[in-house]
């Protein structure tokens, strides 16, 4: 049996190198790295070389403490990768938060499917990859006419690792434009657009891809047939876990520079694209819907300097005062895309009631796209937003609903592990909290949500 799998996880703000050990169902061993795009070339784009140094000399360290078994591989959405017939980049990897695509939008537009058929809202600057693509093609003709091959984010690393083409359905459903959840094929922009015959085979999750390549063992010291498997997206890779384990209804929040949440069982509802809402593709190859806000990126930008200590004298006063933060800091996405952000109570507040009103806040938002999607049952917390306390405890409030807050340092890295295990139902250890027995808590709630449906 399989257990350490080293887990490569790109994800926007950070990248990662994960060992896991399946028997323990934990991380043992963790290397990290800032990731940020670059602004040189013909527009900002991802340094895929420095991230693959990284990711090679990570697995090098990793398999000198602890022999690594296999790899698997997981990254944020809404990233694409052209390639050649050599398995060079045709065009750089394009940044998503660049505005470029927005300029030839009116053109896009006119061809992209209707949320209808993809389950995809419109997004702006390149998180739709199908207007990413467009625009590469409109922009930069000659070497878009260089590419061989289209090839999601997780499935290029795995292009490098293995030398095998491959696609896989929960990037592909990722708020593209290109898949069609419904039928399990390419949407009718690839079409329009004849990519199909650009597009790398669609292979599961699960599928081996084959072995490392001789001169990457021989670089890491890895055994020449550790094996490497397709990989899936981040969001996907948190829920895994829970859909081979868990019992119908249940929600799963995945946490990091996005906050995703996936209903699985819930109430049947009309999702909005408006608001944000979308349906994902889960690693069995199923529709999901889904919601999210960019939360992690807000909490960044919203403590940034501030010290993280609070006491229960602090959140009595945020509570009483009902000192609150209404969205959005993040505009353009997210259940309130186009309202402003505003304090509203918090004058003289200290540090630790600042930090209270901003963990408010979030999970506050996190039970709006809860509400969205038809969420029911418990709610599992993955990721960063899993440890912060007063993040689970107002969720809880907020959704009058049990919240498993994991215990993982890495909400992606087990359920990605687990495309290499032979049982593949593992998971790892959770915090229970129950919503707070004081009304305060579910009353602050409701004054959130009426504040914010007063700013219209």
């Amino acid at each position: 049996m399989t257990r350490h799998v080293a887990v490569i996880d790109i994800g926007k703000t950070n990248a990662k190198v994960a060992l896991v050990d399946l028997a323990d169902v934990r991380e043992v061993s963790l290397r990290r790295t800032a990731n940020a795009p670059v602004a040189d070339g013909p527009y900002p784009h991802h340094d895929v070389e420095l991230l693959w140094s990284f990711i090679l000399d990570s697995l090098a360290e990793i398999n000198r403490e602890q022999r690594i078994e296999a790899i698997s591989i997981t990254t944020h959405g809404a990233t694409g990768v052209l390639v050649d017939a050599a398995g060079e980049l045709a065009l750089p990897v394009l940044d998503y938060e660049f505005a470029g695509p927005d300029t030839l939008a009116e053109d896009y537009d006119r061809i992209r499917p209707a949320f209808a058929e993809t389950g995809t809202p419109r997004l702006p600057a390149g998180l739709n990859l199908g207007a990413q693509l467009f625009w590469q093609q409109k922009r930069f003709p000659a070497e878009f006419a260089k590419t061989a091959a289209m090839l999601m984010y997780p499935q290029y690393w795995a292009l490098r690792l293995t030398g095998v083409t491959a696609n896989e359905a929960t990037s592909l459903g990722c708020h593209t434009d290109l898949w069609n959840p419904w039928k399990a094929d390419f949407s009718s922009l690839v079409d329009k657009m004849q990519w199909r015959h650009l597009m790398a085979p669609v292979r599961p999750a699960k599928d081996r891809l084959g072995p490392i390549l001789p001169a990457l063992a021989t670089r890491t010291g890895l055994d020449p047939q550790t094996p490497v498997f397709c990989g899936l997206h981040d969001s996907n890779a948190s829920l895994l876990p829970h859909l081979l384990s868990d019992t119908p209804p249940f929600s799963v929040v995945s946490t990091g520079t996005w906050v995703v949440s996936m209903a699985v069982g819930g109430n049947k509802v009309a999702l909005d694209p408006a608001r944000d809402t979308l349906v994902n593709v889960n690693a069995l190859g199923d529709p999901v819907p889904s919601a999210r806000f960019m939360g992690g990126r807000e909490f960044s930008l919203l403590t940034e300097g501030l010290s993280e200590d609070w006491t229960e004298a602090d959140i009595a006063t945020v509570l009483a005062r009902k000192t609150s933060l209404l969205p959005s800091t993040q505009q353009g996405s997210g259940p309130f895309a186009h309202h402003r952000a505003a304090w509203l109570d918090a004058h003289g507040i200290n540090n630790g009631q600042r930090f209270a009103a901003i963990s408010f806040y979030l999970a506050l938002m996190t039970a709006t796209c809860l509400d969205l999607i038809g969420a029911d049952g418990p709610t599992i917390v993955e990721g960063p937003f899993a440890r912060n306390r007063l993040f689970t405890r107002m969720l809880a409030a907020a959704t009058a609903r049990a919240v498993n807050a994991s215990e993982a340092a890495t909400g992606t890295s087990i359920g990605a592990a687990l495309l290499a295990s032979d049982h593949g139902t593992a998971q790892g250890k959770a915090e229970k909290i129950e919503p707070p027995a004081d009304p305060a808590w579910a009353d602050y709630g409701r004054s959130w949500c009426a504040a914010v449906g007063a700013q219209g």
